[in-house]
């Protein structure tokens, strides 16, 4: 009941907005009305997402054959996306990891499915979801392992010892096999029939499921990687021609037999394929498109497109090598979707077509073709300009339109070509009209000028911060955009790093630091290195690049100036403040990811560098806490994924009671190298609780979770082992019996106990959560931040009514 009323008035506030706030700020002539409730899709449970929306990259959208409405998107941060409502409005679910593709059933408008971590199906139009294959009757267990708790199903030894060819997708050490489901189509006139393309490192082969997926037979081994399966409605049922596009190539199941066609010549890969049947000639038409390369007046590569199921190939290059300038370079094509009910009709994403003499006359966006590649007209044309018939979001308005590049994936309507949906790496774009007008499908504008989500969240955010002297503005920290304001306390976002913070830093911004007495001071840590502590941004390198460093502002955030006199760039990822510092001249401690711990002792105006103690040249300094009697902690990254311990790159836990002039490092449980967080009781200065991501294992990883110290880190215990990733813990500042603590799980956590046992918060279920921050207006309610869904906010008890995504045993949330 409490949720429900504060959606109401949630509701309300957003409805007042519409009075209240003048028209949009773009053009007169394109003006949208904000709606009377939230945007975002309306989730199963007592949970919203707030944010601008949008933000990373979004991939594979499908269209329902039953409702154009209905539609689906992923996005590369594990979320999964529904939309019912024609991209007004988005619900996310969880599967446990990035989706592969989705599949609506032909015949049953309420069945989905889904090929994550393993392939699921949903029966009532994504609200929960079964696992199919792996039959769940033969799973094991779940694999959580690697930096970004990556998810494996395992199953039983016995199992892949006995059945030989039949498909598994499983990673255990012990047999090192691998296999997946890799495409599938529904018979269209029976549910229960599938085919599937499924293989096993390199060897993929046709199966056939008469039996909903419980059990499968092997058509034939394909002579490449299967990539799309199309079925000829048209044919017998008896009888199906069952078309695989391959690698390079397509093959026909029919009369029990495969047969293998010829590849297009010279082409060892297609990069994308697409295909649709001719309503005219019922034939099936294939798009395949190449890396292109220009001699003269001709292309190598291209567009290949065959009219008749993959016999015979052309290159469908002519009319759109006609629309660039001579000599210009070739124009590069990312991705192509066509219509399933009329393949006549495909839709091509471009960049570099030079359509002019000029040097920014580059463009990029989509071609499309209405007569399988013979010409091609430009639909989406865009280049540091957003396009004519391009309705603009927030990402082409904050960061021009190049920001999100051309389309990723393009998915077409099965049975109306007219709708289609583009993803790139900011936005999901929208068109009903055949291509002619293209419309944002990740965010909404209000008519105060500002954004929210319109539920398909792809942001990656740190915390969520609140100006002690306007109790309606907060911000969230993000990666990749930088750091959002919102005037009403979450229901309007706009950017808040646009004046002042310097354009190589603007990428992230990791955490944010008001002070309490003097109203508009607020400092920002900013690098233009994202994602941060993950290894994957110095791995290759070996170190971290040298951009980053501290912004300070005296309006609360609306304009901002650089405050790093003194200090080396790196990328600075924390900051906190002694509060018993005068505050003319406070005290001020940053983290520098790669230099090591920062100090001013006049408000930031300069920087001394205080490593005395901490081991290494470049320390990942990575999180800061200070206790009651001014002890200050440091968090050192560690700089290994690999599952080693004992050596200079695990990370580390320091101490300094003087100020930071010297560091003392404290011993952690053996075989512990991952500290990522630290919260200090503030009564109690000796009790610790440590979040710790867990060290590589092929089965499972080891030694994270939370760790408990009641002696100031001499000793430590381990209170919630169930979760091997946890990213930091926070403390309920109205009552320090309560904590809070989410990682990369799935899962949110609280405890009323002082950290001795923990319950998850039912109905956060993202994978990849970060921290947990209280509500300040609310004691009910909480924040989640998360690496790659904005931010979360519901109940801070959790809704115990809250439906399951997943809802096969072993592979659900539960926690045994």
């Amino acid at each position: 009941m409490k949720m429900a009323i504060r959606k109401i008035a949630f509701a309300m506030s957003v409805a007042a907005l519409v009075v209240t706030f003048c028209a949009p700020l773009w053009a007169a002539e394109v003006q949208i009305e904000g709606p009377a409730a939230p945007a975002a899709a309306p989730r199963n449970d007592d949970w919203i997402i707030i944010g601008p929306g949008g933000g990373g990259g979004q991939f594979y959208p499908a269209v329902s054959p039953h409702d154009t409405n209905i539609a689906c998107v992923r996005c590369d941060m594990t979320g999964s996306f529904i939309t019912k409502d024609g991209g007004k409005s988005w619900r996310m679910f969880n599967l446990r990891g990035t989706t592969d593709f989705f599949y609506f059933d032909p015949v049953d408008p309420d069945i989905i499915y889904s090929k994550n971590v393993g392939l699921y199906r949903s029966t009532d139009g994504a609200d929960t979801w079964n696992l199919v294959h792996p039959n769940p009757d033969d799973v094991d267990s779940l694999i959580i392992s690697g930096d970004h708790g990556e998810v494996s199903i395992a199953v039983t030894k016995e199992l892949l010892e006995s059945t030989g060819d039949l498909p598994v997708r499983v990673r255990a050490e012990a047999w090192g096999s691998e296999e997946e489901v890799k495409a599938m189509a529904v018979d269209p006139a029976d549910s229960r029939t599938i085919y599937a393309v499924i293989g096993r490192r390199d060897a993929d082969a046709l199966f056939l499921s008469t039996d909903w997926g419980e059990s499968w037979e092997k058509l034939g081994d394909l002579p490449s990687e299967g990539l799309a399966i199309f079925i000829d409605a048209k044919s017998p049922a008896e009888d199906r021609k069952v078309y695989v596009t391959c690698a390079n190539l397509v093959c026909l199941w029919t009369g029990g037999e495969l047969t293998v066609y010829s590849a297009p010549a010279g082409v060892s890969r297609f990069t994308g394929v697409a295909g649709g049947f001719d309503p005219e000639t019922g034939q099936l038409v294939v798009y395949g498109i190449t890396w292109a390369g220009r001699r003269g007046d001709s292309m190598t590569g291209g567009v290949h497109v065959s009219a008749d199921g993959g016999k015979t190939w052309n290159l469908a290059n002519d009319d759109l090598l006609a629309k660039t300038i001579p000599d210009a370079r070739t124009p590069m094509l990312r991705a192509i979707g066509a219509c399933l009910g009329d393949g006549r009709i495909a839709y091509l994403s471009f960049s570099g077509l030079r359509m002019g003499p000029a040097e920014n006359e580059n463009y990029f966006g989509v071609a499309k073709t209405t007569n399988a590649g013979k010409t091609w007209n430009v639909v989406w044309k865009e280049y540091d300009e957003i396009g004519e018939n391009m309705v603009p979001g927030w990402v082409s308005l904050r960061f021009g339109p190049g920001w999100g590049e051309n389309p990723i994936s393009i998915g077409v309507a099965p049975t109306d070509p007219d709708i289609v949906y583009g993803t790139d790496l900011g936005r999901t774009m929208r068109t009903t009209d055949g291509g002619e007008t293209w419309e944002p499908a990740y965010s909404v504008r209000w008519n105060d000028g500002n954004w929210t989500t319109a539920g398909l969240d792809v942001t990656t955010c740190y915390g969520v911060h609140f100006d002690p002297f306007d109790k309606d503005r907060l911000f969230i920290s993000y990666t990749d955009i930088g750091a959002f304001a919102s005037d009403n306390y979450g229901v309007t976002w706009k950017s808040a790093t646009t004046d002042g913070v310097p354009r190589p830093w603007v990428n992230t911004t990791y955490w944010m630091l008001f002070d309490p007495d003097l109203e508009g001071r607020v400092w920002a840590v900013v690098s233009g290195v994202h994602d941060l502590p993950r290894p994957k941004m110095w791995r290759q390198r070996g170190s971290i690049r040298p951009n980053g460093g501290v912004c300070v502002s005296d309006d609360g955030g609306r304009t901002w100036k650089e405050s790093v006199e003194g200090m080396t760039p790196s990328p600075c990822t924390h900051i906190i403040m002694d509060p018993e510092s005068p505050p003319e001249a406070r005290t001020l401690y940053v983290a520098g990811y790669g230099t090591g711990v920062w100090k001013s002792a006049d408000g930031g105006a300069t920087w001394q560098l205080k490593n005395n103690g901490i081991e290494g040249s470049e320390p990942f300094a990575w999180r800061l806490a200070r206790d009651k009697d001014g002890v200050i902690y440091l968090i050192v990254a560690r700089k290994n994924e690999d599952g080693s311990y004992g050596n200079l790159d695990d990370g580390a836990l320091y101490r300094s009671a003087d100020g930071a002039e010297t560091w003392e490092k404290l011993t952690l449980p053996e075989g512990l190298n991952g500290p990522n967080g630290l919260a200090i009781d503030p009564n109690d200065p000796k009790r610790l609780y440590l979040a710790a991501w867990g060290r590589y294992q092929p089965k499972g990883a080891v030694m994270g979770g939370i760790w408990l110290s009641t002696d100031g880190g001499e000793t430590w215990n381990s209170t919630l082992p169930q979760d091997q990733y946890i990213y930091d813990v926070t403390i309920d500042p109205r009552n320090p019996d309560i904590l809070y603590a989410c990682g990369f799980s799935s899962y949110a956590w609280r405890s009323d106990d002082r950290g001795e046992t923990w319950n998850r918060i039912r109905g956060f279920n993202f994978k990849w959560g970060h921290r947990v921050i209280p509500d300040p207006r609310d004691p009910d309610m909480i924040f989640v931040t998360t690496f790659g869904g904005s931010v979360w906010y519901g109940p801070a008890t959790g809704d115990p009514d809250a439906p399951e995504d997943i809802v096969t045993p072993v592979v659900s949330y539960d926690i045994k």
